[in-house]
């Protein structure tokens, strides 16, 4: 297992942040100062993410594992657990696995299913171009992040995801450039089963799971919880809720803050 970066913020019950992939807890500090008043928020970085360190596997049972023992580090007996996108499903496992440190998870615009089959293996494919552009960049020859930027732009058409990317980009001491937090080879290696992995067929031998209450948060226009989902989700929590986020994609937190603080406070 890795130990894991984390920052941590506010008082009271403990809720853990666990972000999805190319994120790191970074990302999640708006939110955690609106929830600090009533939280202990903490938020990790995953393995290959953001500050934590880069290691060479990156598959669901090793983030379920550094996450119990980030738990056991923190001394956290029982948690809120709020994941995004492949941090939902890090999340679902690891409930899963701990019924009895679990309070309450909060999974964020992503189903427990696998991907590969759903959608025509597109969610793969974007992925897989995503992570092979980061992979081919040569940064000896990179003199300035707009290089980068400018890179990026030439293999990915979606603005949104190059900014995120870019959040991505650090200074390389040692090299006097730039590197990525993340560690894309590990991520394309893994790329299959963070897709596929966490889906009904893993459930299949612990559904259905009552053990603790359950919100999917969606975002409307988003398309990672279909309608069709919902018969999915409840086959597995049968009392979980769903609640949808106007106006807001994939990485809603972002997009509606306010409302999404709100659907958090009201569960």
């Amino acid at each position: 297992m890795t130990q894991l970066f984390f920052r941590k913020t506010g008082s009271g019950q403990p809720l853990v942040i666990v972000h999805g992939l190319y994120g790191s807890s970074d990302n999640w500090m708006a939110i955690a100062k609106r929830l600090s008043a009533k939280f202990t928020v903490y938020l990790v970085d995953q393995r290959n993410h953001g500050l934590s360190p880069h290691v060479d596997t990156n598959s669901y049972n090793d983030m379920r594992n550094d996450l119990a023992d980030f738990m056991d580090r923190q001394n956290i007996d029982k948690t809120i657990l709020l994941g995004h996108s492949m941090g939902g499903k890090t999340a679902m496992h690891y409930a899963a696995d701990y019924p009895e440190r679990i309070k309450k998870i909060i999974v964020a615009d992503i189903a427990p299913k696998n991907y590969l089959e759903s959608d025509k293996n597109s969610r793969y494919y974007l992925h897989h171009n995503i992570l092979l552009a980061m992979m081919e960049i040569d940064f000896s020859v990179i003199k300035s992040r707009e290089d980068i930027a400018d890179y990026l732009a030439e293999k990915i058409d979606n603005a949104r995801i190059r900014q995120f990317l870019l959040k991505n980009v650090a200074i390389d001491k040692t090299k006097k450039g730039y590197k990525w937090k993340i560690n894309p080879e590990v991520l394309y290696n893994y790329l299959d089963e963070i897709v596929s992995g966490v889906n009904p067929s893993w459930f299949s031998d612990r559904i259905p799971i009552t053990n603790y209450p359950v919100l999917f948060i969606r975002g409307v226009k988003s398309d990672y919880i279909l309608p069709e989902d919902e018969k999915l989700i409840h086959g597995i929590y049968p009392e979980a809720q769903i609640v949808d986020i106007p106006e807001a994609g994939h990485w809603l937190h972002a997009e509606q803050p306010e409302l999404f603080e709100k659907a958090i406070l009201q569960f």
